[in-house]
């Protein structure tokens, strides 16, 4: 997590992939960056289940978004958006699995005076936390309403998130490297 440059807005994808619904913060980003352009001044970032070592790409940025699977009342699937003080409280109780360290890490943010100004925190309802590669059915059709939601948080926010074109290189597919012709 070191060298990384500060942000003024922060989309932070939370989760276990290996917890069904769980990992949808993580598959939210993940297709966030595949689609969209992050402009100037906006880091997309997979947090997975990092927790408090988290803490130095939070306490960069003046406004976060996180993403992650937020238990509530509604039916699976349902898109659920926390703001400010909302927050914290939703965090310690709402999440899932991760829930503690998540809580760490804003704790520790507000406990250095770094905590960003502006904190929302978006997601669905999830259906099953059991341990799964596999998304729920609901969760699964409802995620591409998710990544358009944060899209259009970070733009009230004043971050204009480009899609990408049908031509530009996945940027996960040069994580893996491209195959190219030996000797050049």
């Amino acid at each position: 997590m070191t060298g990384h440059a500060p942000s003024n807005l922060l989309v932070l994808g939370l989760g276990n992939l290996l917890c069904g619904d769980d990992g949808l913060g993580v598959a939210a980003v993940q297709r966030l960056a595949a689609s969209y352009e992050a402009p100037e001044g906006a880091r997309v970032v997979d947090g997975g289940t990092l927790g408090l070592s988290l803490l130095p790409e939070l306490e960069d940025a003046e406004a976060a978004i996180l993403v992650d699977a937020i238990r509530d009342d509604q039916p699976p699937g349902s898109l659920v958006r926390l703001e400010g003080d909302e927050v914290a409280p939703a965090v310690a109780a709402r999440l899932s699995v991760h829930q503690i360290g998540v809580a760490d890490l804003l704790e520790g943010a507000r406990w250095l005076g770094r905590l960003p100004a502006t904190l929302v925190l978006l997601g669905l309802v999830p259906g099953s936390l059991d341990l799964s590669l596999e998304r729920s059915e609901p969760v699964e059709e409802r995620l591409p309403e998710l990544v358009e939601t944060v899209v259009s948080e970070a733009c009230r926010l004043g971050f204009e998130f480009l899609r990408r074109t049908a031509h530009a290189p996945d940027p996960a597919s040069r994580l893996v490297g491209e195959p190219r012709p030996l000797g050049l």
